[in-house]
């Protein structure tokens, strides 16, 4: 399985989304493993989405990884208790990104059911609702703001 190039995440947002899903992203976490099908995304442009945090060029000391070049991972917190994943697209200076909503296990099952509950079993109910959510994603894949910025094209975290 080769890993996307930056060229892939250089090219429009809307397209990137749709292109990523099916894709498999994965984290290496202490030597191991922690992998997963993208199952939903969501784009955000920043010249033209009231919802992106970047909207109409807006540059803040949060927003500043969505001006890094494309490739690399943006995640922020949100309501002060989730994080959220996004790939940054479109040219360097050019603040546009992929939400990465949901993913389908499929590599270290283990570890990231421990990251998400802790010793509980993994229900019926809880493997449904497993990674259907930004914030379960990144959970489960221990990814906070420390990294915030990380090249997707690199060994920690990639599709």
């Amino acid at each position: 399985m080769a890993r996307l190039s930056r060229e892939f995440y250089n090219q429009d947002t809307v397209e990137a989304a749709r292109q990523l899903l099916g894709k498999v992203l994965v984290r290496r976490l202490d030597g191991e493993f922690l992998a997963g099908r993208i199952t939903e995304t969501e784009a955000y442009i920043g010249r033209c989405d009231k919802a992106c945090h970047a909207y109409n060029y807006r540059k803040t000391a949060r927003t500043a990884t969505l001006y890094k070049p494309p490739g690399h991972a943006y995640i922020y917190l949100i309501y002060g208790m989730y994080h959220c994943l996004n790939f940054v697209t479109e040219p360097e200076n050019e603040p546009a990104a992929v939400l990465i909503r949901g993913l389908s296990p499929l590599a270290g099952l283990e570890t990231m059911r421990r990251l998400r509950y802790g010793d509980k079993p993994l229900t019926p109910y809880r493997e449904k609702n497993f990674l259907n959510g930004p914030g379960k994603v990144c959970r489960a894949l221990s990814l906070t703001k420390a990294e915030n910025g990380l090249d997707l094209t690199g060994e920690t975290l990639f599709v």
